[in-house]
């Protein structure tokens, strides 16, 4: 589940990283009332207007602003409430702008110069163990660092059981070039940074940039947070933080229906049952001289329910032409499966598109016969090849 930044930051702030004052509006007259409130707690004379949605780049597509006066807050928070913002990552689509954060401004003048640092904390999948990645190169596309100067990304493995180790902090702080009270700063960031990670129960936290102060303070300036979906039961508070306006509708309403749907830009939808099944069945597409139109499981309990909310999500994608079933009958038998197929098909009415069913494993001869025998617009395989073969003649 993604974060919004001021959500993020308000995980951050309660396991003791450092976050700019600031808050959310969702109008500009709250925006002012936020500006105020935070000159007067802070003393600062410049804020950051920041647009809130699921995207980076916003700052390139002018959701990203700063405001010297009071004037400028309020300018800029009619510039960016109800716009539709285009980043990188949104799409020529955008997104619209519901809520905006308003923060103290960090880029202050002083005697030593302001610096951007990029670090992130996530798992290590090849060693299964949790990673902070950081940087010298901060504010920038983290992607591009790694490619044009590998050599300035730098990495810390940590003991799940001993957590971050004080020379690991050490070590961070000198590769980042830090000195004097910026270090001893970034000493009390780094394993509170860590330990937000881990008591969040996240996949991901990014922090870029990480700011050094013209005072020496180090703060955490932007926070893209994802929380792990299977830990939401651990952190109730966290689920109420879900903005479904955020994410894709088929998405979520696949979530409702406990299936696991990423929609993808091809042709043929694909309904199975286990994740690596699923994998194998979009290669069997991409030979078949397709493209994968999503990625659905339905999962180990697949039943009429499951199957007709299977097709009605595929078939709101207009771009569709062909359903591919690929089903093993482990956990459930596929005469089960080809069941609910029937059921669904007939509870949905005329399906636009042919619809192949692989169904291999326990009853699949029955399960073929079933199918065979509805009077439906099916095609039945049990095996790869010929559910392949049906595929390619079809898209």
């Amino acid at each position: 589940m993604n974060l919004h930044e001021y959500q993020g930051k308000s995980i951050l702030k309660r396991y003791g990283v450092s976050v700019p004052e600031g808050g959310v509006a969702h109008n500009v007259e709250a925006a002012l009332d936020l500006a105020k409130a935070i000159k007067e707690k802070t003393g600062t004379d410049t804020w950051a207007v920041k647009a809130q949605i699921h995207a980076g780049g916003r700052g390139k597509g002018g959701g990203v602003k700063i405001a010297k006066t009071i004037d400028q807050v309020q300018e800029h928070a009619k510039a960016i409430l109800g716009m539709t913002l285009v980043t990188p990552q949104t799409g020529a689509a955008g997104k619209f702008v519901h809520k905006i954060l308003v923060e103290q401004g960090i880029y202050y003048p002083g005697e030593s110069p302001v610096k951007e640092f990029y670090m992130s904390v996530l798992l290590n999948r090849v060693t299964s163990r949790n990673i902070i990645m950081y940087s010298t190169e901060g504010g920038m596309n983290i992607e591009e660092v790694a490619e044009k100067t590998p050599h300035l990304i730098f990495k810390e493995e940590i003991d799940s059981l001993t957590g971050v180790a004080d020379f690991q902090a050490r070590r961070i702080a000198f590769n980042l070039g830090l000195s004097g009270k910026a270090f001893k700063e970034m000493l009390k960031f780094v394993p509170a940074l860590y330990t937000a990670f881990e008591k969040a129960d996240a996949s991901l936290f990014e922090i870029n940039p990480v700011i050094k102060t013209s005072d020496d303070l180090i703060f955490a300036a932007d926070a893209k947070v994802t929380i792990d979906d299977n830990a939401l039961f651990r952190h109730p508070d966290f689920e109420e933080m879900r903005d479904l306006s955020e994410e894709n509708p088929d998405e979520t309403e696949a979530g409702h229906y406990n299936l696991n749907f990423v929609k993808l830009d091809g042709n043929v939808g694909c309904m199975v049952n286990g994740a690596g099944l699923a994998m194998a069945t979009m290669d069997i597409i991409k030979l078949s001289g397709g493209d994968p139109a999503n990625f659905l499981d339905v999962g180990g309990g697949a039943n009429a329910q499951t199957v007709e909310a299977g097709f009605r999500i595929i078939l709101k994608d207009p771009a569709v032409k062909a359903i591919l079933i690929n089903i093993f009958g482990g956990i459930v038998r596929c005469d089960r499966v080809a069941g609910g197929v029937i059921e669904a098909y007939k509870s949905i009415g005329e399906i636009p598109v042919p619809v192949i069913v692989r169904l291999q494993g326990t009853n699949a001869v029955e399960a073929k016969k079933m199918i065979d025998e509805s009077g439906l617009k099916v095609y039945s395989a049990i095996t790869l090849q010929e559910a392949a073969e049906t595929l390619k003649s079809l898209v």
